[in-house]
């Protein structure tokens, strides 16, 4: 299991460095009912990411479930670290331009917990770039010689470490109160002027680590 750990927490890694998703953990803490909203805003986050890890890590395993990683996991993780690369070098591109606040970002401060949730699992399930780091990891513990039990705690690890960072704003908040409110504010506004430039650098790390990967398996 070392050898697939070694390669999901990367990954993890990679979604809980993503700016977007830590912005509006951080905003819903501005809101009327900021524990409630930021739970179910998390929880939202996690089964999006959970549902679509399991379901590559299912797919995985019903292709082939022999004792070995198979050749075509490798030119998978070979075709979704080219993935990466293409979107980290568009967002890089698009670091200067300059775009209207979304939607679903104006409405959050009269979100409801049911609409938190609602929106953390969007946001996960339907970001392509998170889509393709969870595939990505589900494809490794899939293919690999894991136990059911194994694959359960690959699966649940690769989530906490990559709900981390949003999990982080309301735990402070818990802990410390409504004093953080200042640096999380200030660290949202960070956050908001260079999401693109960071996305960018972990999308092409990781894609070029994930190529690198599966062209070693072939």
């Amino acid at each position: 299991m070392g050898g697939t750990i070694g390669e999901v927490v990367p990954l993890a890694l990679a979604i809980a460095a993503s700016p977007f998703p830590i912005i509006p953990a951080i905003l819903f803490l501005f809101t009327p009912r900021a524990r409630a909203t930021s739970i179910g805003f998390l929880i939202g986050w996690m089964i999006g990411i959970i549902t679509v890890a399991v379901a590559f890590a299912a797919l995985a395993s019903v292709i082939d479930p022999g004792d070995e990683t198979p050749t075509w996991a490798s030119w998978a993780r070979i075709g979704l670290g080219v993935l990466l690369v293409v979107l980290g070098v568009r967002q890089w591109r698009q670091k200067n331009e300059k775009s209207a606040t979304p939607a679903w970002m104006q409405s959050i401060e009269d979100a409801t917990p049911g609409q938190a949730l609602r929106l953390g699992l969007l946001l996960s399930a339907a970001n392509p770039k998170i889509v393709l780091l969870a595939a990505a990891s589900g494809l490794a513990i899939g293919s690999a010689d894991l136990t059911t039990a194994g694959v359960v705690g690959a699966v649940a690890m690769f989530t906490a470490v990559a709900a981390s960072t949003v999990a982080l704003p309301l735990l402070l908040h818990a802990f410390l109160g409504d004093r953080m409110l200042g640096p999380l504010g200030r660290a949202k506004d960070w956050l908001k002027a260079n999401n693109a430039v960071v996305m960018a650098w972990v999308l092409m790390v990781i894609g070029v680590a994930l190529s690198a990967n599966g062209v070693g398996g072939l």
